[in-house]
């Protein structure tokens, strides 16, 4: 049984669906965000699905959400008429609504729903391209949709029976659903365990080229990939638009002073990132995690980027990313800063030792950033003698592949070698 993230196209395909946002405004919640700014995010998601006319986008105040339909009488009548008035289709509310919420406000409006975390799941259904960014939506689709069957079907009241090895006589249809859709789940993670291992051999095998691995991180939509495609010459979709990339990306690029680094291009985070994405693209991540300096690209326009940077910051910890991993963070589009604050900014910046301005658009302070790179990755090198059994000519190889041989002499039990390495090569070396 495939469970498939759900088709807002409309029934001819090419017809846009009309939609309307809403972001509730929850006094009682002990972490507001600022309703204006979020609404305006929220439109921004809507309009990375292909296909959506969004109609309308408004904040609602509430005193508490409603456990049964999230808002009370007077506003669902409200919302309900201007649904009717403009024929609207899709009603995305920005924030997270349950199964029996969802349920009861289709119902209300005669509209389709769909909660932040769905949203999110539907952009990164359209967007993902490789096998294995497929596959993780698709996890993360069925475990979003799992919880869900409440308002999935509606023959939720009819029993079968069984021969006694299919859950017995009596069994409900939604618990043959959710059994159906853990069984596919259970295959999806075999499927993605396979990616992970194969990921991991390409990663032992890049460990023996003597290239630290940079990996560019930041909140959706700050710049990473016009970043990425500036320093390596490739050409990755780099739009204004939230999650514009969605797959891990790798170049070889040659820095200042013929310095060779892996340079990675991440997803976009961004607050209140669904934590079924979290999970599922853990091994999107992964790369992330095995980085030798991580560059923190920040829209230093954006109005929230501050908050922004806390998101990131707040993921890169939850992904289990070491304190001692070294962290550059770039500003980014300081040509959209005002001009009267601009100076500040690039003196405050200046201060600073792990932080620069550029413009990845424009290309301003970009090959400073490149230098900056380089050197922040020419680390101290030390000199030591190493004795290597004759048996053990793994270790031996994996030597005189990373060009750290300065000199080696053939005792009567083992090789005797003089090497001059970094302390991340004598740590890889250690650990094989």
């Amino acid at each position: 049984m495939g469970i498939a993230v759900e088709d807002l196209s409309g029934e001819g395909g090419g017809r846009s669906t009309r939609a309307l946002v809403l972001h509730p405004d929850i006094r009682d919640q002990s972490e507001r965000r600022d309703p204006a700014r979020a609404l305006e995010e929220a439109v921004a998601l809507a309009a990375a699905l292909p296909r959506i006319e969004i109609v309308g986008a408004e904040i609602v105040p509430l005193p508490r959400a409603q456990p049964g339909k999230l808002f009370g009488s007077g506003k669902l009548a409200e919302i309900g008429a201007r649904i009717n008035a403009e024929d609207i289709e899709l009603v995305l509310v920005d924030g997270p609504v349950t199964p029996v919420q969802q349920r009861n406000l289709e119902r209300e409006w005669g509209a389709k729903l769909l909660d932040r975390t769905g949203l999110i799941l539907e952009i990164f259904a359209e967007r993902a391209q490789t096998s294995e960014g497929e596959l993780q939506v698709e996890l993360a689709a069925l475990a979003y949709q799992r919880t869900r069957l409440v308002r999935a079907w509606t023959h939720l009241e009819r029993q079968r029976g069984g021969l006694g090895f299919v859950g017995g006589p009596g069994e409900t249809q939604i618990e043959a659903d959710r059994r159906a859709i853990d069984d596919q789940i259970v295959r999806l993670r075999r499927r993605l365990e396979k990616v992970r291992r194969t990921r991991g051999l390409h990663r032992d095998a890049r460990r023996k080229v003597p290239f630290p691995v940079v990996a560019l991180v930041g909140y959706t939509n700050a710049g990473k990939s016009t970043l990425f495609n500036r320093l390596t010459g490739a050409s990755v979709m780099a739009e204004d638009m939230l999650f514009a990339t969605l797959d891990p990306t790798m170049r070889g690029v040659e820095l200042a002073g013929g310095r060779k680094v892996i340079l990675s291009d991440t997803v976009g985070f961004i607050s209140e990132l669904p934590t079924q994405l979290v999970a599922a693209f853990r091994a999107t991540l992964e790369e992330v995690l095995e980085a030798d300096l991580i560059v923190h690209v920040r829209d230093i326009a954006h109005p929230e980027s501050e908050e922004q940077a806390e998101d990131v910051r707040a993921i890169l910890a939850d992904l289990g990313v070491r304190d001692t991993t070294p962290v550059l963070e770039l500003w980014n589009k300081i040509d959209l800063v005002p001009e009267a604050e601009r100076d500040a900014l690039a003196t405050r910046a200046a201060r600073l030792d792990h932080v620069m301005t550029l413009s990845a658009q424009r290309g301003d302070g970009v090959a400073e950033v490149a230098e900056r790179i380089a050197a922040q990755l020419e680390e101290e090198k030390t000199e030591r003698w190493l004795h290597v059994g004759f048996s053990d000519g793994r270790r031996r190889a994996w030597l005189h592949e990373q060009g750290v041989v300065e000199e080696e002499r053939q005792g009567e039990d083992a090789f005797h070698l003089r090497v001059r390495w970094t302390a991340r090569q004598e740590k890889r070396f250690r650990e094989l």
